[in-house]
């Protein structure tokens, strides 16, 4: 399994909404509406993933706009995709797991 593993429950959601490009305020607004705003992601915790999320090679800028206010939108990568689905994997055997406890 990968160092990087467990995943930030921030990070996990960012890289589900930049599956297809998004934006910062695009992504704000796909996190809350997953998670049914138990997650607000803060502009400052964004945009801290999105610079570690470029850094590692998960996600790449997808297009800057020119404009006054220079929207950036993001996409994942393959290399994101990979350790995502190993992520999603270890979370499957939690859960596979957790059934062990039942009737606890």
């Amino acid at each position: 399994m990968d160092k990087n593993i467990p995943l930030t429950e921030a990070i996990y959601y960012i890289l589900i909404a930049v599956k297809s490009p998004n934006h910062g305020y695009g992504i704000i607004q796909n996190v809350s509406d997953m998670t049914n705003g138990r997650l607000i992601l803060g502009p400052g915790t964004l945009y801290g993933a999105i610079n570690t999320l470029l850094d590692k090679g998960w996600i790449r800028l997808y297009r800057e706009e020119k404009d006054s206010r220079r929207k950036k939108e993001y996409v994942i990568t393959e290399a994101g995709r990979s350790i995502f689905k190993e992520e999603v994997a270890r979370l499957k055997e939690l859960i596979e797991n957790s059934k062990l406890m039942e009737g606890f």
